[in-house]
């Protein structure tokens, strides 16, 4: 299925079960068809109607240049609106950033599930480059999208050098050199720095921020940092998850905060 955005772009998206909507908003390097939010989706449509978009430049959405952030917000807005007005929104990593944003920019939310949103938080982990977003977009403009992964993935993501080289062969490969243009957009969501925002303490939307018991522990800093300055916001933590978490674990979890 598909709905428009505010600037003519076209965003592509599933709407399966019944019940009370949901929208799920994904990370870096995905798309609607990724197993943690396919899989998220198949589980939660048990009990409620779930939205699984692309968002813009991924997928089968458009993109339209140039980006903002103020167009991802409409995008999402787009597909609350196609859920009926308002809707509990479930975001993932850099997509949990966007979510933040839009809750605090007054979209029709009613609540809010993070997983891990990655923000730079004190001296758990430095901040990035004030022009990370300009490298990304550099290297993409050269024709070097394979090289804007990687530095995304080391720089941004904590993947280790090594690994980040040794995923250059891999069979999935092309398809990350294909969205690397959108790893800019991700920093732009995040933010300067990958730094929190100050404009979220003023979201009134009820929030639970999600980490896992094996996850980095500047990516349990965030989370906790997150849940503090959300007013009335709440911590959980998921046992033996990591950044890649399992969607098995993550929807009941996602579950009993959405009907409470």
């Amino acid at each position: 299925m598909n709905t428009t955005s505010s600037d003519g772009t076209t965003i592509a998206f599933d709407r399966l079960g019944s019940g009370p909507a949901v929208v799920l908003v994904q990370g870096a390097f995905t798309d609607r068809t990724h197993p943690t939010w396919a899989g998220l989706a198949e589980i939660l449509k048990s009990k409620y109607t779930v939205y699984n978009y692309d968002r813009r430049g991924r997928g089968e959405s458009g993109d339209t240049p140039p980006y903002s952030v103020d167009r991802e917000v409409e995008d999402l807005e787009a597909i609350i609106k196609e859920a009926g007005g308002s809707a509990a929104v479930v975001g993932g990593s850099s997509g949990a950033g966007l979510a933040l944003r839009a809750a605090a920019r007054g979209l029709s939310i009613t609540k809010l599930v993070l997983w891990e949103p990655p923000y730079h938080v004190g001296d758990a982990r430095p901040p990035l480059p004030d022009d990370f977003e300009q490298q990304l977009s550099g290297l993409v403009a050269e024709d070097r999208r394979g090289d804007a992964a990687v530095l995304f993935m080391t720089a941004a993501a904590d993947i280790p050098d090594e690994m980040a080289a040794e995923m250059r062969g891999a069979p999935y490969w092309p398809e990350v050199e294909r969205v690397a243009h959108t790893l800019s957009y991700e920093i732009a969501v995040m933010g300067p720095g990958n730094k929190m925002p100050a404009e979220l303490k003023d979201i009134t939307v009820p929030t639970l921020v999600l980490t896992g018991g094996d996850s980095a522990p500047w990516m349990g800093v965030a989370a906790k940092a997150v849940s503090e300055t959300v007013p009335g916001g709440k911590l959980g933590v998921l046992a033996g998850q990591t950044h890649e978490v399992d969607h098995a674990v993550l929807a009941p979890a996602v579950d009993e905060f959405l009907a409470s």
